[in-house]
C-alpha cells in the first residue's frame, strides 16, 4: 500500500507536463479502493492524477466531476449577490497585484484608458438624460428618485458585510435589516414632509384630521416600530453567532446615519426649490467629469495615496471648472420659477411665485483692474450667483474627501467597487459618496445664510394647520375676528 503512494507521487512529479486534474472532488474517493482518506486529502492538496492511470477510475463518473468543478471556478456571472461580492473582491485583488507590477497606474499611461473612457462616457450620458427628465417632472419625482437611490444604496451595503453561511443559520435577518431601513425611513421623511403632507389634504376634512393625527404621533410610531426591531433583534441571537449578528446590527446603524440620514439632507433641500437641489447635484457631477477628462489627459502626479488615479492635475482642473460652472449655472438655472419657487404642498402641478430677491438681476459693474479688451463693463448678475461661488469652492475643494473616503473604505475590504449596477462607473454608492457630502452642506448653508428664519404667515398657518384641531381653529379664528374689530 505505501509502495503504491510513494509510486503515484512519483508518477504525478514525473508527469507535470502531461494532462493532470487536482483530486477536488471527495465523490472520486469512493472509486479508490484501498487508499485512506487521509493519503487522499493529501493527494487532493498536493498533487495531481496523471489521465494515463485512469484505468482504474470510472471514466464517467471522473469526467463528470471535472466538468462540474470547472463550470464552478471559471463561471464568470455570478448570480447571487454575496458570489458577485467575492467576484468583485477577486478582481479587485487582480487590480491591486497589476498595480505593483505597473510602475504607474495613472490613466495618462493606461493602455486600455480609452475602452474605458467609451464605457463610462456612455454610462454618464445615459444618467444624465434620465437626471434631466426626472427634474423636469418636478419635486415630487425628484424625491421619489432619490429614494430609489437610498434603497440601492443600503442594499449594496447590507450585501457588503453579508456571509451566506451565517445568514442561512439566520433565516430573517435580511428582514430585519430592511425593518430598520424602513423604520428609519418613514421617521426622517415624515419629519421633512409632514406640514407639506397636511397642507395637501386641508380640503378634505376626513383626511385632514387623518392625517394631522398620524402627524401628532408621529414620533410615537416610529420609536414603536424601532423597539419591535430590537426586540425581535434580541430573540433571533444564536449561540456562536453572537459576534457576526452584532456586526451586523452595527453595520445598518452606521448606514442609516452616515449614508441614509446624510442622503434625506436632498429632500428637504428639493422642497425648497429645485434649484437648491439641482446646483449642488450638478456641481458634484461636473467637478467629476472634469477631474476624470484632465486626469485622463494631462495627470503626471498622483493625489493621494487611497486613489491611485487621481491626480493633482485632475483636481486643479475641476476645481477651476467646477467654480466657473457655479457662477454660470447658478445664472442660467436661477431665471426659471419652476426651479426657484418653494413647494408647500405634495401637489405636482405646474408652481408659480414671486421673484425671490436672491433671483431678480442686479447691475454688476467690472473692477478697474480688468482688462479693457474685455468687452463688458457692467454686467447683470443674480444675487444667488455669489451663494453659488461658495458651493462651487465647497464641491471642487471639500466634497471630493468623501470620495477619498469611499476610496479608503472599499480598500479596508478588498474590493474594487461597491456595485456593478453602472458599467464603468461601479455601484450607486461610488457615485453618491460626495453627493451626500454636498447635500448636508447645501442644506446647511440654505437654512444659515439664506432662508429667512424669522416669523412668515406661511409659518404660522402651518403650525395652525398641523397642531389644532377643526374647532380649536375656528375658535382662534373668531378670536382673531373680535381682536380686529375692535382694533
Amino acid at each position: 500500500f505505501f509502495f503504491f503512494i510513494f509510486y503515484l507521487s512519483l508518477l504525478c512529479k514525473s508527469h507535470r507536463s502531461r494532462r493532470c486534474v487536482r483530486f477536488s472532488d471527495l465523490r472520486l474517493f469512493k472509486t479508490l479502493g484501498g487508499v485512506s482518506r487521509k493519503s487522499f486529502c493529501h493527494l487532493r492538496i498536493n498533487r495531481c492524477f496523471p489521465l494515463r492511470f485512469n484505468s482504474a477510475i470510472n471514466q464517467e463518473k471522473y469526467t463528470k466531476a471535472t466538468m462540474e468543478e470547472e463550470s464552478n471556478v471559471t463561471s464568470s456571472s455570478p448570480s447571487t449577490p454575496v458570489q458577485r461580492l467575492r467576484h468583485r473582491k477577486r478582481s479587485s485583488t487582480e487590480v491591486l497585484d497589476g498595480d505593483k507590477v505597473n510602475a504607474s497606474p495613472l490613466l495618462v499611461n493606461d493602455r486600455n484608458k480609452y475602452k474605458s473612457f467609451m464605457i463610462r462616457t456612455y454610462s454618464t450620458l445615459w444618467m444624465i438624460a434620465g437626471f434631466v427628465m426626472v427634474v423636469y417632472m418636478g419635486h415630487l419625482y425628484i424625491t421619489a428618485m432619490v429614494l430609489v437611490i437610498q434603497i440601492f444604496m443600503a442594499k449594496e451595503l447590507f450585501n457588503l458585510l453579508r456571509k451566506a453561511p451565517e445568514d442561512k443559520c439566520l433565516p430573517g435577518i435580511k428582514q430585519l435589516n430592511w425593518h430598520f431601513f424602513f423604520t428609519a425611513m418613514l421617521f426622517v421623511y415624515g419629519r421633512i414632509l409632514s406640514q407639506r403632507l397636511a397642507n395637501t389634504v386641508t380640503a378634505d376634512q376626513f383626511l385632514y384630521r387623518l392625517v394631522t393625527g398620524l402627524i401628532k404621533y408621529h414620533m410615537a410610531i416610529c420609536y414603536f416600530l424601532y423597539i419591535i426591531g430590537f426586540m425581535w433583534f434580541i430573540l433571533t441571537l444564536k449561540k456562536k453567532m453572537y459576534k457576526y449578528q452584532f456586526g451586523q446590527y452595527a453595520w445598518t446603524h452606521m448606514i442609516l446615519i452616515v449614508v441614509f440620514t446624510q442622503s434625506s439632507f436632498t429632500v428637504a433641500n428639493i422642497f425648497e426649490g429645485i434649484f437648491w437641489f439641482l446646483l449642488p447635484a450638478s456641481l458634484i457631477i461636473i467637478n467629476d467629469i472634469f477631474a476624470y477628462i484632465f486626469g485622463f489627459f494631462f495627470g503626471r502626479t498622483p493625489l493621494i495615496k487611497l486613489s491611485p488615479k487621481k491626480t493633482w492635475e485632475g483636481f486643479i482642473g475641476a476645481s477651476v471648472t467646477t467654480i466657473i460652472s457655479a457662477f454660470v449655472l447658478a445664472n442660467v438655472l436661477g431665471r426659471f420659477p419652476w426651479l426657484t419657487c418653494p413647494r408647500q404642498d405634495l401637489s405636482t402641478g405646474w408652481l408659480q411665485c414671486d421673484a425671490d430677491p436672491l433671483f431678480k438681476p442686479e447691475p454688476f459693474t467690472l473692477p478697474a483692474w480688468i482688462p479693457g479688451w474685455f468687452p463688458w463693463k457692467e454686467m447683470e448678475v443674480l444675487p444667488v450667483q455669489w451663494h453659488a461661488l461658495c458651493l462651487g469652492l465647497f464641491a471642487s475643494i471639500i466634497a471630493p474627501f468623501g470620495g477619498f473616503f469611499a476610496s479608503g473604505f472599499k480598500r479596508a475590504f478588498k474590493i474594487k467597487d461597491f456595485g456593478d449596477s453602472i458599467p464603468g462607473h461601479g455601484g450607486i454608492t461610488d457615485r453618491m459618496d460626495c453627493q451626500m457630502v454636498m447635500a448636508v452642506f447645501a442644506y446647511i448653508y440654505l437654512q444659515s445664510f439664506i432662508v429667512s428664519q424669522s416669523v412668515s404667515v406661511d409659518k404660522i398657518l402651518d403650525q395652525i394647520l398641523t397642531n389644532l384641531s377643526f374647532e380649536e381653529q375656528q375658535a382662534l379664528f373668531s378670536r382673531l375676528g373680535q381682536m380686529i374689530g375692535n382694533s
